[in-house]
């Protein structure tokens, strides 16, 4: 594994600071301030000035080295900040000074420790007493970290797209203050955070095809679920009026910009509420949210610009007219719909009943050029099977999806609490399932059981907090939210 030059050269090194009894992975670490409390602490000295009474022990990853003879300049980058530190023989030694010379490299960890100074050019410094090496690293960092661009291999490779890349940490901190921020906006409502199973013996809550695992001890399949729903509606029978949860779904279809297989879902559900308080609701989180993350209300995201403060609503066939330049006759039509959606590329299935060629002229008209925040409402029922009807128009769902920069961010509804109406909607599901719609849901005879015990009037809604954070960041693709996406395997005789 560690078999080419660069990495012989600094094994190499390794066992020279042993044979200076210098352990290369020494564990005994002192640290008396992270370098951004280092920087702000002394950031009132001026040029020239050292403040020799107080020394500090900092730690950080080599990020740059300038030798000059009988001294030399480091940058350590720690999680906080880098911070600039100067070395010298006359301070350190000429033993010590050597053995720094000749096996620190970019790369390692180490640890220093001095009093600050403020160098000729105005950089604040911590003028090293001595030093320490906490780890050899024997993998050299790519290109001298003048960055790190290879896609590939920075979604392969995450750990080291995050010591090259900054500003990738900063993303992901701030999906942290994302998912934090969130939790914190339904506690502060009365929700009660719960969690439910990973793996149902009923894949269901979704139009999705599952992944299949096996339970040795229970010799039964089972499915890594594709949606947390039907659990945390059961929860609402049993009497908990406002649950949450954020945790991962798991889908196994294809991978792009916006879909990787394993993703984070916010679901919460809210007894005695409708589908129009929800959209109330998610307008207010989004508030609270650019608030909280100090963002303005209009946000570039790519080549194109949110506005947060012009939240629009829209029913669903009216935005596939308005929208997406179809007409109301061939919204009637399905031969014409088909032929249409064929002639632009789309693959359609022809077991596909009219509501969901609907859905396929939606997901091609009119989604891409959702912009701005738009809750599109009233989807055909043919395609909301766990949604109220609406009372008005039976044919329709008391349902909404939230559309922001052309993609589905929320989808929410008030729920069906009838259990013969949900009975008779799974068995239209398995009539689907077998005509060929892999994604179509099984039916979840405890589930119906369980509605028959009396569910209240409930809204429900999921977030996609994968694309959340995508819009928030300013990221285009899903891989640059996800610490470790899913990707290829790599060719034969190479590591993941």
């Amino acid at each position: 594994m560690f078999d080419n030059p660069y990495i012989r050269q600094r094994l190499s090194k390794a066992q020279q600071l042993r044979a200076h009894h210098c352990n290369p992975y020494d564990n005994s670490v002192k640290r008396s301030l992270s370098n951004a409390q280092f920087l702000q602490t002394f950031s009132a000295l001026e040029v020239g000035q050292k403040d020799m009474a107080n020394t500090h022990a900092l730690v950080g990853r080599v990020k740059f080295m300038r030798l000059m003879g009988k001294a030399c300049f480091i940058k350590i980058e720690d999680q906080s900040a880098l911070l600039q530190v100067y070395l010298s023989q006359n301070d350190l030694g000429k033993e010590d000074f050597d053995l720094f010379k000749k096996c620190v490299e970019v790369g390692d960890i180490v640890n220093v420790e001095g009093y600050p100074f403020v160098t000729k050019t105005k950089e604040l410094s911590l003028h090293a007493t001595s030093y320490k090496i906490l780890t050899k690293a024997v993998v050299p960092l790519p290109e001298k970290f003048h960055g790190l661009s290879d896609i590939e291999l920075r979604y392969r490779q995450r750990y080291v797209d995050l010591i090259a890349n900054p500003e990738v940490r900063e993303v992901f901190r701030q999906r942290s203050a994302i998912v934090a921020c969130v939790r914190a906006f339904f506690e502060k409502k009365g929700f009660l955070e719960v969690e439910t199973p990973m793996m149902h013996p009923i894949a269901g809550g979704a139009n999705a095809r599952p992944f299949i695992t096996y339970h040795n001890a229970l010799e039964v399949e089972r499915y890594l679920r594709i949606a947390p729903e039907l659990y945390l509606k059961r929860l609402v029978v049993g009497g908990f009026e406002a649950v949450f949860e954020i945790n991962r779904n798991f889908r196994n279809e294809g991978m792009d910009h916006s879909h990787n297989p394993e993703f984070t879902m916010l679901e919460f559900y809210w007894a005695y509420k409708t589908y129009e308080d929800l959209i109330a609701m998610t307008k207010e989180l989004f508030g609270v949210l650019l608030e909280h993350l100090g963002l303005p209300t209009k946000l570039p995201y790519g080549d194109v610009e949110i506005d947060f403060g012009a939240f629009s609503c829209m029913p669903f066939k009216q935005a596939l007219v308005e929208i997406g330049g179809l007409t109301h006759a061939l919204l009637e039509d399905t031969g014409a719909l088909s032929a249409l959606l064929q002639a632009n590329g789309v693959d359609v299935n022809g077991a596909l009943g009219g509501a969901h060629l609907l859905a396929e002229a939606f997901d091609t008209f009119v989604e891409p050029k959702l912009i701005n925040p738009t809750f599109i409402t009233h989807y055909p029922i043919e395609i909301s099977p766990l949604a109220r009807r609406n009372d008005i128009d039976p044919s329709i769902a008391d349902r909404f999806e939230l559309f922001i920069a052309g993609k589905e961010i929320a989808n929410g509804f008030s729920e069906l609490n009838d259990p013969l109406d949900q009975h008779q909607r799974f068995e239209e599901q398995v009539k689907a399932k077998e005509s060929g719609d892999e994604e179509a849901q099984f039916m979840d005879s405890d589930y119906v059981w369980a509605l028959g015990h009396g569910m209240p009037p409930t809204a429900g809604e999921g977030i996609g907090i994968d694309r959340l954070v995508m819009l928030l960041t300013n990221s285009k693709s899903i891989k640059d939210v996800i610490f470790f996406p899913a990707m290829k395997p790599l060719k034969s005789n190479q590591s993941e």
